[in-house]
């Protein structure tokens, strides 16, 4: 069973092709290596053969392209992760955003009813929902995004839901939250450079990599850092595995927050880095990012209840696996 992913060159979306690679699917991935790397693929097709996975540089705007590869591959499913995310970016080019992320997705479900694949797993995000009227944050939230990036998922999900009603696509929507970690024998991991990811960049300050700057604005929480839910990138890899698996399985569409259930302030997090690693590394002011907002963490009872699935990693488990990777590449790929 074949299965294309999205961005799978990236962070996020190369963890969950491993994962795939892991459990036996046949995997093609399509990226524009825009913020995507040739070097993880390279890595992945040495481990698994060209007989397991395969790749394609397309750009998700190229409507007529992205058509052919789909009918080519013929995929029983497809994992979508291609789209900008830096959520600084997307108030400084918001219009970057919404030609990247929804004109791209509206060329993949255009080119998915074209060739009659029906299931879809797609990665969205929390910032669609703003700043938290009431916490934990569970799916029936209303959305009120803060940032273009947010806003930009809350239209593609919009598309996604329409294409189901009027064509009968099969989807899962993931609304997840702050991703960390990386594979736990360091052969792939983030490399995005500069990372706007808290745990990533607090890592690489201990390692001495290079100096760690908060970047957050002074919120309303009770050490002025905004308070976050951070997920390990595995465990969320292993839930777009069962919502695929689901859809396969006849399962109807769904839309689940990912997370962790809890939530940590980013001094909180720092200070967690410094005490796994036992490095008391300085922390400075960087410049404030805009489109922040306080507090957020998920309620997870329903892919709980639906999927089965259940965070098994801990923020040590995240920090200890980042740390193996920037010890293997410190300076990432393609440095």
């Amino acid at each position: 069973m074949k299965i294309l992913v999205t961005g799978g060159a990236g962070y996020i979306g190369s963890h969950t092709v491993l994962t795939l690679l892991e459990k036996g699917y046949e995997v093609a991935v399509i990226d524009n290596l825009f913020r995507g790397y040739q070097e993880v693929i390279d890595v992945l097709l040495k481990k698994y053969g060209k007989e397991k996975i395969s790749f394609y540089k397309v750009d998700l705007r190229e409507k007529q392209k992205l058509d052919e590869i789909i009918k080519e591959i013929s995929p029983a499913g497809v994992l979508h992760f291609a789209a900008l995310c830096l959520v600084n970016e997307s108030m400084e080019q918001p219009e970057l955003y919404f030609e990247n992320n929804d004109l791209g997705t509206l060329n993949l479900l255009n080119a998915l009813k074209n060739n009659n694949v029906k299931n879809l797993v797609f990665s969205s995000t929390c910032a669609v929902y703003g700043e938290s009227q009431y916490l934990p944050v569970d799916e029936k939230h209303p959305t009120n995004p803060s940032n273009p990036y947010g806003e930009s998922k809350l239209i593609a999900e919009e598309m996604i839901r329409w294409f189901g009603k009027i064509y009968g696509l099969k989807y899962t929507i993931f609304r997840y939250f702050n991703v960390a970690g990386a594979v736990e024998d360091g052969i792939i991991g983030d490399s995005k450079k500069p990372s706007q990811l808290l745990m990533q960049n607090a890592v690489r300050g201990a390692l001495g990599i290079e100096p760690f700057k908060l970047t957050c604005p002074q919120v309303e929480t009770p050490d002025t850092t905004p308070i976050r839910d951070y997920i390990n990138v595995l465990d969320l890899a292993e839930a777009h595995v069962l919502a695929f698996e689901y859809l396969s399985n006849g399962g109807e569409s769904q839309l689940f927050n990912l997370g962790t259930g809890r939530g940590n302030s980013v001094m909180e997090i720092v200070n967690q880095v410094k005490a796994i690693t036992g490095t008391d590394f300085p922390i400075e002011r960087g410049e404030a990012r805009k489109g922040e907002y306080a507090e957020i963490y998920a309620n997870i009872d329903k892919v709980k209840s639906v999927l089965g699935w259940v965070p098994k990693r801990t923020i040590e488990d995240s920090v200890k696996a980042l740390v193996t990777w920037y010890k293997n590449k410190p300076k990432g790929w393609s440095y």
